[in-house]
């Protein structure tokens, strides 16, 4: 009996030898995916059971039962994490779980561009399928109690950069992020600026950087416009800047900026109100924001389009040569528009 018994448990350890060998080498061969990879999805709730049955049926992992029997021995079936996995060709069945376990899931982008307004914004979220779309403009007062701000309104609140997350991820936790981005460049850039800019708070220079991002998108004149905008505000001048005028319009404005539009007046309307406009009017970036905060000195008290179709603007100190480069700038675009009709 001793004999049968020792021999018994031999065959039962050869067995469970070769049972480990074949889990093993199931679980550290490559998996049979595509050259250039796949995507694999575990949706929120689903058990292990789900899961390998699901890699099996995909043809990723050719025996789902050892991925389960490992999950279970060592105790991670229950921690695999939902999410989007990239699964490449060099992964292994044991590298993939690691994957689930560490929640490694794929990334997407989504990049908020200098120079749009919240609409805009909101939009642009909206049509990104990787962004689970929860807010529109109404939902506006919410969004700001989540945010835990002090302010009264959305815009400019929200830096431009480049936000990486999960699909799925809700757009209101994109723009929190955006959010605390834009107070954390506030708190760099404000301390160090030049101590005779007449803003009061970090806002006041953050309303005057949208305003100079929407006028231009050129490095080399972002100080420049600045400091006419500074010297306009010190002197008490109106700032007229027509992107103002256009934000106070709203969704509404045709692209056509009337003499009538200038001469309506609304809280935004810089040709017919002193000072700042009570908000920002788009999300300036950083480079805009140090603009303001160090804006170039001069005399120069006013600029206009060159019409050069660079981008460029022609800088002048006094109002007679200020409508001299209007002249120019109106005259240039008749000229382009007649050589348009004789093509």
């Amino acid at each position: 009996m001793k004999r049968l018994f020792f021999l018994a448990s031999l065959a039962v350890l050869a067995i469970l030898a070769i049972l480990g060998l074949i889990a093993n080498r199931s679980l550290n061969a490559p998996l049979d995916v595509p050259d250039d990879g796949m995507t694999f999805v575990i949706r929120p709730g689903m058990s292990f059971t789900a899961v390998s049955n699901s890699l099996a049926e995909q043809g990723i992992v050719a025996r789902p039962r050892i991925l389960r029997w490992y999950g279970s021995v060592t105790g991670k079936a229950s921690s695999v994490q939902a999410g989007e996995y990239r699964i490449t060709k060099d992964m292994s069945a044991r590298d993939l779980l690691q994957a689930f376990l560490s929640g490694n899931v794929q990334l997407y982008s989504f990049a908020i561009i200098e120079g749009w307004n919240f609409r805009e914004l909101l939009a642009a979220m909206a049509g990104n399928d990787a962004i689970q779309s929860t807010l529109t403009v109404e939902d506006v007062p919410r969004l700001l109690d989540e945010l835990e701000t002090e302010f009264e309104h959305p815009e400019g609140l929200f830096l431009p950069e480049t936000y990486r997350f999960p699909r799925g991820t809700p757009d209101i936790d994109v723009l929190r992020e955006a959010y605390v981005l834009m107070q954390k460049v506030l708190a760099e850039e404000w301390p160090a600026r030049d101590p005779a800019v007449p803003f009061s708070s970090p806002y006041e220079a953050l309303i005057l950087a949208s305003i100079v991002e929407k006028e231009t998108a050129r490095e080399d004149e972002r100080h420049r416009i600045a400091g006419v905008f500074v010297r306009r505000l010190e002197k008490r001048m109106r700032l007229q800047t027509d992107p103002t005028v256009i934000y106070g319009i709203g969704p509404g404005f045709n692209g056509n900026l009337t003499r009538t539009d200038l001469r309506s007046d609304s809280p935004y309307n810089t040709y017919t109100r002193g000072g700042l406009p009570p908000t920002p009017i788009a999300m300036p970036g950083r480079k805009a924001i140090r603009a303001v905060l160090h804006p170039e000195p001069g005399a120069e008290l006013y600029f206009v389009a060159t019409g050069l179709g660079d981008g460029s603007h022609r800088f002048s100190e006094t109002k007679e040569q200020h409508d001299a480069a209007v002249r120019e700038f109106l005259a240039r675009q008749r000229a382009d528009r007649q050589a348009a009709k004789g093509q």
